[in-house]
């Protein structure tokens, strides 16, 4: 049974094997209830309304606000590039379908996809670390590497992220900036440019 409380889409599954717990999470952008089977439609309706609250309350503790990402930026760039990147702004953007995260080294500006709000914290500091580094070296050559070999989860990040564009059918693009207005956007490395 599906119900339209506004947004997002809520889904609800009775099952005659659940007695008397009632959880709930997101799959997509549908959030699906789990209830018991013998729970009228009054106190249906109260869980639903419950689990909702209590789902999209979890989201909004884990997804970093811009303020906070400015934040995070200026903690790892302190940590691991001495202080030396300072983005004049970073935000999360809705129009990178084809990279995680971009930066334009002339004005000092972060972007990062949206869609990262919900992957591993270790993974939203890894692009959010590779674009700072962009910020002092806008190509992938050695120099560049060096900069992003201090974070501890760089290779697991990197593999997570391509597991994700992988199942997704996407083609990630190299983030390589001439320093002009083109972005840098995060990407894979060739063998060239990591060797």
């Amino acid at each position: 049974m599906h119900q339209d409380l506004g947004s997002p889409t809520v889904e609800v599954r009775r099952s005659r094997r659940r007695s008397r717990t009632v959880s709930a999470y997101r799959e997509g952008s549908t959030i699906v209830v789990l209830i018991p089977a013998r729970l009228t439609v009054a106190e249906e309706r109260q869980w639903v309304n419950t689990m909702v609250e209590r789902v999209t309350r979890a989201e909004r503790r884990r997804s970093l606000g811009e303020p906070e990402l400015a934040a995070r930026a200026a903690s790892l760039s302190k940590r691991h590039l001495e202080g030396r990147a300072r983005p004049r702004s970073v935000r999360w953007v809705s129009n990178q379908h084809a990279r995680w995260g971009s930066c334009t080294p002339a004005d000092g500006t972060i972007r990062l996809s949206d869609r990262l709000q919900q992957m591993p914290a270790y993974v939203v500091d890894y692009v959010l670390l590779h674009e700072l580094a962009h910020l002092l070296v806008p190509g992938h050559g050695a120099t560049f590497w060096a900069l992003l070999a201090p974070y501890e989860h760089t290779e697991r990040a990197r593999g997570f992220l391509e597991g994700v564009s992988a199942t997704a059918g996407l083609e990630i693009g190299s983030d390589v900036d001439d320093e002009a207005d083109a972005p840098a956007q995060v990407g894979v490395p060739s063998a060239a440019e990591t060797g």
